[in-house]
């Protein structure tokens, strides 16, 4: 008979000797009660501290899901319409520029970005590269905002004393970098085609301007206190430092601590005052595993309501429209899936490359934080390694298949 404990520790294991990740741990919770835990390797190898249970990660991309929900609490309330455009937030996006056949033009005025399309990845908003005008400028914009963290986090000034503005002696905030973003041209008209990119941090500025709070402050009181997400946040307090995990990458044969603040998420936890809807949290497996249990009980958590049923149905069961639908077919690896609300969707168990349910959703991150919950065997799982480029990797994907066989 199969023990499904002792393959998940055995593929665990060996991802952690043939060097796939530095360290791992999994949680699985079916019918609200936890069916599997494991954890291999190192939080951080050098201190010999072992990948534990409430060991703190780096969501990045992981954030996006929440950063959903929260829009969903305000379309529930009445104070967002998905239909509206991202313009009656930030100017900016009033007057945006756009590829259209080879060159920069105006955007049509009949198509501008919706909040729609932000929750959609179909904003034509993209994330940083070298391959067309608007990843370009891009960029320039997120290497502007990476070198400013080494300013000071509590200078609240709103503009700066030099004429240059590009030399401004304060981290960039969220709302600033929404600002500034929409004076970049797009990639695509918006609604026409899908792409990743910064869509979910202009979402997070919107839901910071619509409710007058900062979006971290609203997360904490609308989500994370409700669902007792006590380690979920911005940023990792001093006293949890310890419990921070490292970023690794594989350099000639071994392990080697990642440097740099990609996206703009500091590596060392410290305030930020950036608070990034696409890729800004810090969590752990059970703080995320509320998050989870919460959507698939209809919106309650502990006799807390945090979204209707309606609400949740109505996030969880969506899909980007046709045309988008044929550039997301172009990701490696999520064959039979669907886009929508930040959130992949297993629309078609057939043609996908892991065993699954028609109906599971959920989303990973850069460095390999992984969620998805399925409604029809009433399961969460949850894996956290910190590994560069994870995302869904040959573990996880082995891991999710041990679980849901």
């Amino acid at each position: 008979m199969r023990d499904k404990n002792k393959l998940i520790q055995a593929a665990m294991d060996k991802a952690v000797a043939n060097k796939e990740v530095a360290g791992v741990n999994l949680l699985v919770i079916q019918d609200g009660k936890e069916t599997h835990y494991a954890q291999s390797g190192h939080a951080n190898i050098g201190e010999d501290i072992p990948m534990n249970r409430d060991t703190i990660v780096h969501l990045y991309s992981q954030s996006k899901p929440i950063t959903a929900a929260a829009a969903m609490l305000l379309v529930q309330d009445g104070i967002v319409d998905l239909n509206e455009p991202v313009a009656n937030y930030f100017d900016s996006f009033k007057d945006q520029t756009c590829l259209i056949d080879g060159e920069i033009r105006k955007l049509p005025w009949d198509k501008f970005v919706r909040i729609a399309d932000l929750l959609n990845m179909t904003s034509g908003l993209v994330y940083p590269g070298m391959n067309t005008p608007a990843e370009r400028a891009t960029s320039l914009l997120f290497a502007d905002a990476i070198r400013r963290l080494e300013c000071p986090y509590e200078n609240t000034s709103d503009s700066s004393s030099d004429a240059d503005d590009n030399l401004k002696d304060y981290q960039m905030t969220t709302l600033e970098f929404a600002e500034e973003i929409g004076k970049l041209p797009l990639q695509f008209i918006p609604g026409t085609q899908f792409q990743y990119g910064t869509s979910a941090d202009v979402l997070g500025a919107v839901i910071e301007k619509a409710t007058g709070q900062k979006f971290g402050d609203f997360l904490k009181e609308r989500i994370f206190d409700p669902l007792d997400m006590k380690d979920t946040g911005f940023y990792v307090p001093e006293d949890k430092k310890s419990r921070l995990a490292l970023a690794y990458e594989v350099k000639n044969g071994d392990f080697s601590e990642l440097n740099g603040d990609n996206l703009i998420i500091r590596k060392d936890g410290n305030k930020n005052r950036f608070e990034s809807g696409g890729a800004g949290l810090f969590s752990t497996l059970d703080d995320y595993s509320h998050f989870g249990q919460m959507l698939l009980n209809g919106g309650t958590y502990n006799g807390n309501q945090i979204l209707t049923p309606r609400t949740v149905e109505f996030m969880t069961n969506s899909a980007i429209m046709d045309g988008p639908q044929h550039a997301f077919d172009n990701w490696y690896g999520l064959e039979g899936h669907t886009y929508s609300n930040l959130m992949r969707i297993l629309v078609d168990p057939a043609k996908a490359l892991i065993i699954g349910n028609k109906g599971e959703y959920g989303w990973d991150g850069w460095l390999g934080a992984y969620f998805m919950n399925d409604p029809e065997s009433r399961t969460t799982l949850l894996m956290m390694t910190q590994m560069r480029d994870y995302g869904t990797g040959n573990l996880t994907r082995k891991l999710r298949n041990i679980v849901m066989s």
